[in-house]
């Protein structure tokens, strides 16, 4: 359900570019030091987005350093990290977690359980320190694992449950900007798992698994009414984002708000065009 929050790289500045490499391979750093190698295994698009999203408004010390690593042995990348990207790592530690225990009760995957034990202490860790963001994440997953189970197609309802997850990871301070904050993840939230859903529903239609578009999918008009309503939830994310006093970065997170997050969007209507003229 994660990797729509990225960048469109050809609207890009070379800066900007570098910038967003380094926040990427920062938070990896971040993942393997803290983690290990399972921890490095998590590190998504979104989460790399939470760590620049709130280092912009937060404007807190940035530590930059170079190393190589796995996927580039040859040379040293620039990686930027901080308290931030400390967060950002152990929110996606306690999201795999949940993730895979949710796995494990819905499907009983013992490698799905085993991945859990093994970050369980962990997450304890993670859980103490970070108790509502745990509880919310916690809550949501419930709550959609019972959307699910009564197969609810009320998009509203199943997607406001991933809304209010993602509002309580954005919720890093209980500040002055706490409503805008919570206002701006749960509209991403719900714009996160409305694509996935977008995206699978096909697939899901095949196998019989559950999708809350499954109705809407019997429209011929299917991708423009999912497109309307994928425009609807960023219309008020980037409404509550440009109320923020962003001005490090801005222009890169604008990138990834007005176009990156539209880079799936965009090949999935390609793919479903190639394959009705074939």
């Amino acid at each position: 359900m994660f990797g729509y929050v990225t960048i469109h790289k050809p609207e890009l500045k070379v800066r900007e570019y570098e910038a967003y490499r380094a926040y990427y391979c920062g938070l990896c750093h971040v993942l393997k030091e803290r983690y290990g190698r399972f921890g490095q295994m998590t590190l998504t698009y979104d989460m790399t987005f939470l760590v620049i999203f709130l280092n912009s408004l937060y404007e807190q010390k940035m530590t930059e350093e170079s190393h190589r690593c796995l996927a580039h042995p040859t040379k040293k990348h620039l990686m930027y990290q901080n308290t931030v990207t400390e967060y950002a790592a152990d929110m996606n530690i306690a999201l795999t977690y949940h993730k895979m225990m949710d796995d494990w009760n819905d499907e009983r995957k013992v490698t799905r359980l085993a991945y859990a034990s093994f970050l369980k202490r962990d997450y304890k860790r993670i859980e103490k320190q970070y108790p509502k963001q745990c509880k919310a994440i916690e809550t949501a997953l419930h709550d959609l694992a019972e959307c699910e189970k009564k197969g609810s197609m009320n998009l509203d309802e199943v997607s406001g449950h991933f809304g209010t997850l993602m509002s309580a990871l954005f919720l890093y301070k209980e500040d002055v900007w706490k409503n805008t904050l919570q206002e701006f993840g749960f509209y991403l939230g719900k714009y996160i798992y409305l694509i996935d859903a977008f995206e699978d529903v096909k697939e899901d239609i095949k196998q019989n698994h559950y999708n809350p578009m499954k109705e809407l999918y019997k429209n011929p008009d299917f991708n423009q009414m999912a497109e309307e309503i994928l425009t609807m939830m960023m219309a008020e994310c980037t409404k509550a984002f440009e109320r923020l006093p962003i001005i490090q970065d801005a222009e890169l997170l604008r990138n990834i708000l007005y176009a990156g997050v539209w880079t799936k969007f965009v090949k999935i209507e390609k793919k479903d065009m190639e394959e009705h003229t074939d």
